[in-house]
């Protein structure tokens, strides 16, 4: 298999998923709306007519906690992305665009400049369901790259990316899907992309201590974490997409270092807890707690 960072779709119907139960909720209560993530869901009027309440109990009823990480880390990079962009970001690469919406549901600037990479099948698949008249389609170029044959720095430059503008990076839900050698060469490009400019990455990434430690990666009194984990990684595995690299906060800490970014947050569900459901009343308890994955910010030094 190819060291790419991009594989097919299945999960990113799944992450779409929640974003579509998320936006079920009533305005007052959820974390994030996106009116356009039924589009991507096999069976998305089943799931409306299920509902927000029973569509997350359900998921509760198998993994604790998940749907509220991942919707955690969707508002954490949506955050992320509209305060950078109203300062000093003038470009926004998205890394395994997936079934991304940003640039179309989020408030950013109209000069922005935003990049969508991913494999080629994926995104004939999105553009041929997302409609023309999508809100700013005219500010997206989609890049798509064969990492057999091609550089993803050649390909964002030969599609308009300009090295003098301060960016912006995600790789959403990727790095445990890839080789480590992956992860590290894609950092080494992004370097060499923005050499004299300010910029920001986010990356999410998987604990190793999930292996050795499962309880370490869950909220105290979690049940069965070793169950929980296993359903996601057979889940994975079973639409073709298996994890296989891990992390610890010291090696993602040095790895962007040695690609000259300082990591400046390093977030779970449980930092995010009381600044995104408490607010409107759906505080995670302790025990549904969810930190298997953690959301970084690093900014480039220059």
């Amino acid at each position: 298999m190819s060291n790419s960072i991009f594989r097919k779709d299945g999960t990113a119907q799944g992450v779409a998923k929640q974003r579509l139960i998320e936006s079920l909720a009533k305005p007052n209560k959820r974390i994030i709306y996106d009116p356009y993530a039924d589009k991507f869901v096999i069976g998305a009027s089943i799931i409306k007519l299920m509902g927000h309440k029973f569509s997350v109990w359900l998921g509760d009823k198998i993994v604790p906690g998940m749907h509220e990480h991942l919707i955690s880390r969707t508002r954490f990079i949506d955050d992320l992305i509209e305060e950078s962009t109203l300062n000093d970001i003038e470009q926004y690469v998205i890394l395994g665009a997936g079934y991304d919406s940003r640039a179309h549901r989020l408030k950013l600037p109209s000069k922005l400049k935003i990049f969508e990479v991913d494999q080629l099948e994926v995104q004939e698949r999105k553009l041929s369901i997302i409609s023309d008249k999508t809100p700013n389609m005219e500010n997206v170029t989609y890049v798509s790259v064969d990492f057999n044959h091609q550089s993803l720095s050649e390909q964002l430059l030969d599609a308009g990316f300009d090295r003098n503008k301060a960016s912006i990076y995600t790789l959403e839900g990727v790095s445990q899907y890839i080789e480590k050698e992956a992860l590290k060469s894609t950092l080494k490009e992004l370097a060499k992309l923005n050499p004299n400019s300010n910029s920001k990455i986010f990356i999410s990434y998987v604990n190793r201590l999930f292996k050795e430690d499962p309880k370490a990666c869950f909220g105290m009194g979690y049940s069965k974490p070793e169950k929980a984990i296993k359903f996601i990684t057979d889940g994975a595995a079973n639409v073709g997409e298996p994890w296989i690299s891990f992390y610890s906060a010291r090696e993602i800490k040095d790895l962007l270092f040695q690609n000259n970014f300082t990591l400046t947050e390093d977030k779970t569900l449980a930092d995010l807890n009381s600044k995104y459901f408490t607010p409107v009343g759906r505080t995670i308890p302790e025990n549904h707690i969810f930190k298997l994955e953690h959301f970084i910010v690093a900014e480039s030094r220059v």
